[in-house]
């Protein structure tokens, strides 16, 4: 009978509230982790600051990695799915080279439910955090995910993603561009993707343009169409 009484106190529920540790910084004050996901976002939130490439892993990301994945295991299993969503939703502000490994400690727990929310949640973005994070998880083989990731980010408004690429093309990120350009043409549909033109159409036509053509023949001559009648000179 000892031994059972003893057994809950193996994981005091305190730790709770201090995981995981991200860096404070990358943080977005005005970004809502459920719903309205895309709303008021100003022109730093959707571009956001570089980050470090994601590749390696050190042994503070791996005790990282493991500690908060035990949180959100004991979570599960006592049924308190609000604050495993939130953990999941502040996991995102971390840096990329760790989300491959969650990826695989999350599938080793049972949680890839949780897994797709997290892929959800990270959709979010500022658009260079979100190309870092889908890059670290093509180069570790999970191109699928990467892939996931870049077309449910790029379901945010026309607008906003024009923004974006503007603000990556003033930082002369021009990988990243290409990145996000791509899967927005691929995502969108002509019509949709002529929409994101609107905040500078001169910078912005050509660049779509580009990236249309990366796809097909079909899909530029399309998006030229969608911008004759949107109004911008293709």
């Amino acid at each position: 009978m000892v031994e059972e009484e003893a057994v809950p106190v193996v994981v005091p529920p305190v730790v709770v509230p201090t995981l995981p540790a991200p860096a404070p910084a990358p943080v977005t004050p005005g970004r809502t982790p459920r719903g309205a996901r895309f709303a008021g976002a100003g022109d730093e939130a959707v571009v956001g600051p570089p980050v470090r490439e994601g590749g390696a892993v050190g042994a503070v990301d791996l005790a990282e990695v493991g500690r908060t994945v035990d949180a959100l295991v004991r979570l599960r299993s006592e049924g308190r799915s609000g604050e495993a969503h939130a953990l999941l939703a502040e996991v995102t502000a971390w840096e990329p080279g760790r989300f491959p490994l969650l990826a695989e400690r999350l599938h080793t727990a049972g949680l890839d439910a949780d897994w797709q929310t997290l892929l959800w949640e990270a959709a979010s973005l500022p658009a260079g955090r979100l190309v870092a994070a889908a890059d670290a998880l093509v180069e570790a083989g999970r191109a699928g995910d990467g892939q996931q990731m870049l077309r449910q980010g790029v379901a945010r408004p026309p607008g906003e993603v024009g923004r974006a690429v503007l603000g990556l093309a003033a930082e002369e990120r021009h990988r990243e561009v290409r990145v996000l350009l791509d899967a927005y043409v691929r995502a969108r549909t002509p019509e949709e993707a002529a929409r994101s033109a609107e905040p500078d159409p001169r910078r912005l036509v050509p660049l779509l343009l580009e990236a249309a053509q990366g796809v097909s023949d079909e899909r530029r001559w399309d998006l030229v169409h969608a911008l004759r009648v949107a109004g911008f000179a293709a």
